[in-house]
């Protein structure tokens, strides 16, 4: 059984005889031919119909077959159509060149009407299974492709939902220690209260006792200037003067201590306020003097580094709907960095600037410090979840990637900032007003 195929084969020849044969031959068993005689016609029909074969005849006038075979195989339209040469001339150079060139075969003339068959089938059976293994690599190309673009995307899924995973478990551990910490603060907080409002509420007859006692002892002395034996000898162990003269400082002292303990109280319920179920509407100054207030004992001359300044240059600033706990986070967090920068940076004078106001229906807070700076690379990732440049132990990489979701995030607002080497940075933390 002979091959059949959809196309047809192209029979190249100036003999008519020639052609008729080699046509008669093929369309017995069932093949589709069409003929040229010459070089130019047989490109001309290979390039707009693409045949499954060409047979081409060597010796012809005009373009000879070594001439076709060479503008066939240039062409990116033909060059894969299988040319088998048919000729007289069946010397070993003249096969050599022609397979050079490209050609599968070679058929010598006079044809044997069998042998031609047979070679046909041959390389129409290798063009078919070229083609097939064509399709399938085409195939295969395109499923690699498939499966390439779905393995990127599924991993691009699985980094995303590992990136989600891994921010979720730091909120969780976050608010975790946010809230335990939360509900010591209130605890401690509360616990202070009650011996503080004892102190408190017992200072001012104490104050009074006091005032009362000197004027009985000063009326004995007026009324009595002459003591007793025993009585001198008592007065002589004990410097009534100056005791009467510093118990009042000593009072005053223990009454503006009490009153520190009583901000630092208050402080810290503000800070520990848990309000992250719902927005409320908040002082953000309650904020930020809770907060200088729990770094305080930061702020004090330490070793060779002096006091750092704090310049607070406060504008009119509205109450706005937000979670004040998270809020107090947020300043918490930038203001010990700033405090970091100043002290790693040995500054003559440390400072560290706060400024409010309200810009296009904003709330914005800028935290201005004098410190050493951020060089370019750690300005790239300073929001990056578990980046520090602080020592193992010290620093958790965490801060400002959560300020920055605190503020961006679950406020809708910005938070940026600005650094320079040697010079300091600023934050600014800005609110919308609803």
């Amino acid at each position: 059984m002979h091959n059949q195929t959809n196309g047809f084969i192209l029979i190249v020849d100036d003999n008519s005889t020639n052609l008729s044969v080699l046509s008669l031959a093929l369309k017995q068993v069932g093949l589709k031919v069409r003929m040229a005689m010459d070089g130019s016609t047989a490109i001309n029909i290979a390039q707009q119909q693409s045949p499954e074969l060409i047979l081409l005849d060597i010796q012809m006038p005009g373009i000879d077959g070594f001439e076709t075979c060479t503008r066939l195989k240039a062409n990116p339209l033909t060059q894969a159509i299988p040319v088998i040469f048919t000729t007289a001339v069946a010397d070993i150079d003249s096969k050599v060149k022609g397979l050079s060139l490209g050609a599968v075969d070679y058929i010598t003339k006079p044809f044997e009407q069998q042998e031609v068959i047979a070679r046909v089938n041959v390389h129409l059976q290798l063009r078919n299974l070229t083609k097939m293994l064509e399709e399938r690599n085409a195939q295969l190309e395109n499923w690699t492709d498939v499966l390439e673009q779905r393995v990127a995307e599924r991993t691009a899924e699985l980094s995303q939902s590992l990136q989600d995973l891994q921010q979720s478990q730091q909120q969780l551990i976050q608010s975790g220690k946010m809230s335990a910490l939360g509900q010591l603060v209130a605890g401690i907080a509360h616990e202070l209260n009650n011996p503080l409002g004892c102190i408190v509420s017992n200072l001012a007859p104490a104050f009074e006792y006091v005032d009362e006692v000197t004027k009985v002892i000063d009326f004995y002395q007026n009324f009595y200037p002459e003591a007793t034996s025993k009585l001198e000898e008592t007065l002589g162990d004990i410097d009534i003067e100056f005791t009467l003269e510093d118990l009042p400082n000593l009072l005053k002292s223990m009454q503006i201590s009490t009153e520190r303990i009583q901000d630092i109280s208050i402080s810290l319920r503000n800070f520990s306020r848990s309000d992250a179920r719902s927005k409320v509407k908040a002082n953000l100054y309650d904020g930020l003097e809770s907060s200088l207030i729990i770094l305080h004992h930061r702020l004090k001359a330490s070793g060779t580094r002096p006091k750092i300044e704090v310049i607070k240059n406060y504008g009119d600033l509205p109450s706005i709907e937000c979670y004040p706990g998270l809020i107090n986070q947020v300043f918490i967090n930038i203001l010990a960095n700033a405090i970091d920068a100043v002290e790693e940076s040995l500054a003559a004078t440390p400072q560290i600037q706060i400024q409010t106001g309200v810009v296009e229906r904003n709330v914005v807070i800028r935290i201005v410090d004098n410190g050493v700076g951020m060089p370019v690379e750690v300005q790239q990732k300073v929001f990056n979840q578990l980046f520090t440049t602080k020592a193992i132990g010290k620093g958790t990489g965490l801060g400002l990637s959560i300020a920055h979701e605190i503020v961006e995030d679950k406020h809708g607002g910005k938070l940026s900032f600005t650094s320079e080497m040697g010079k300091g940075t600023e934050f600014v933390i800005a609110l919308p007003i609803t």
